[in-house]
């Protein structure tokens, strides 16, 4: 197992999602990270709508964790290369989009990053860590899933 990969399994037990983590392999540990990251996403919009303003900080605090200490943490910039330094970035952006999302009390910016964080699941769990070709299946889906124009994200 890599570096990245360890790091990654740490901060899935770190933050505590589920179960399964030591059997999981690293190609699940990240799926189970960006499911995790959907969730408290997903919760913090429904605390939003309720105005439970606790509530919603703490499922925005967890979201942001799973993506700065799990799914962030998981990149091996040199290994990766563009590609890395572009998720690295991508995960930047939304971390700092739920915050500001949260602040302002927008449920834009959660659906944005719900948006942004299901389309990279998807192309994530579309690759077949089998085969050689894996980083290169991620290149395609990662424009899908960029910010509007708009947006200040630079990738």
């Amino acid at each position: 197992m890599s570096f990245a990969n360890l790091s990654a399994a740490k901060a899935y037990a770190t933050i505590g999602l589920e179960t399964g983590v030591p059997s999981a392999e690293p190609h699940q540990l990240i799926c189970m990270l960006f499911e995790g990251a959907l969730v408290a996403i997903s919760q913090a919009r429904q605390h939003m709508v309720a105005k439970n303003l606790p509530a919603k900080g703490l499922a925005v605090s967890k979201a942001v964790q799973i993506i700065e200490e799990g799914l962030k943490a998981s990149l091996d910039l040199r290994a990766g290369a563009d590609l890395a330094r572009q998720l690295w970035q991508l995960y930047e952006y939304m971390s700092r989009r739920l915050l500001l999302a949260s602040l302002n009390n927008e449920i834009s910016g959660m659906d944005e990053v719900l948006r942004i964080l299901g389309d990279l699941k998807e192309a994530w769990e579309s690759i077949d860590p089998r085969t050689s070709n894996a980083q290169n299946a991620m290149v395609l889906p990662l424009a899908k899933a960029a910010p509007p124009s708009g947006a200040r994200y630079r990738g």
